[in-house]
């Protein structure tokens, strides 16, 4: 286990690590949602299933990354977004440090996480492996004009989510991968119909063909 040390509401908190670090062929971070635990979003990783990949999932404080809806004012939503996202760079940083190159490090999250994976892909663009945003979207209120940094250009990026989903509006969903599809990124996204705020099995495949593309990675069957 590691500790966040980067500045801000989120600094102390627990880094889980799942597999070697040291001997990965890729790495990626997974943040967890509202309400949830690094220990719940490393059951995505037990779904994953892939050898040679190290996951490292920070804890936020209070179990939220930011305490209002991401289609508030962001301003409302201060320190504790940038912090979230300090938090992810300082884990990232940390990778490069490592010797992992850009295009094998993903960023993958759920609900909050999700949100928080694609702010933090376009305000720190980097031609990343693997961007996924299960039930996600770009953080601000309706009106909020992003950037489409080309460094983001060969990026995987998947974003899927239900048309029933209470707290994720599709209509951010589409906005978020036009976005990142401006960037020169490779994008899928996906409306699933009459799914609510839930993870699907459909979700956990292409996240998991994302993984096996970028690495090369055996699927664990153990």
């Amino acid at each position: 286990m590691l500790t966040i040390t980067a500045p801000g509401p989120h600094a102390g908190g627990r880094i889980l690590v799942q597999g070697r670090v040291e001997s990965a062929r890729a790495a990626a971070v997974l943040l967890h949602g509202r309400g949830a635990t690094a220990e719940s979003i490393l059951t995505l990783a037990d779904e994953i299933a892939l050898d040679d990949v190290a996951w490292l999932a920070p804890q936020a404080a209070g179990r939220t990354w930011y305490p209002y809806r991401f289609l508030e004012p962001v301003e409302r939503n201060e320190p504790w977004l940038s912090g979230a996202l300090a938090v992810v760079e300082e884990i990232v940083l940390g990778l490069l440090v490592r010797g992992f190159a850009a295009d094998r490090i993903g960023v993958l999250g759920f609900s909050q996480g999700g949100c928080l994976t694609l702010e933090f892909a376009v305000r720190h663009p980097r031609p990343y492996g693997v961007l996924v945003a299960l039930s996600g979207g770009l953080i601000g209120p309706p009106g909020t004009t992003w950037p489409a940094p080309s460094d983001l250009a060969g990026a995987r990026v998947f974003l899927g989510c239900g048309d029933r989903d209470d707290h994720i509006p599709v209509d951010r969903v589409r906005e978020s991968s036009e976005i990142f599809e401006r960037t020169g990124a490779e994008v899928t996204a996906i409306i699933y119909p009459g799914m609510p705020h839930i993870v699907n099995e459909d979700e956990l495949q292409r996240v998991r063909e994302m993984f096996t593309r970028m690495t090369g990675a055996r699927r664990d069957r153990t």
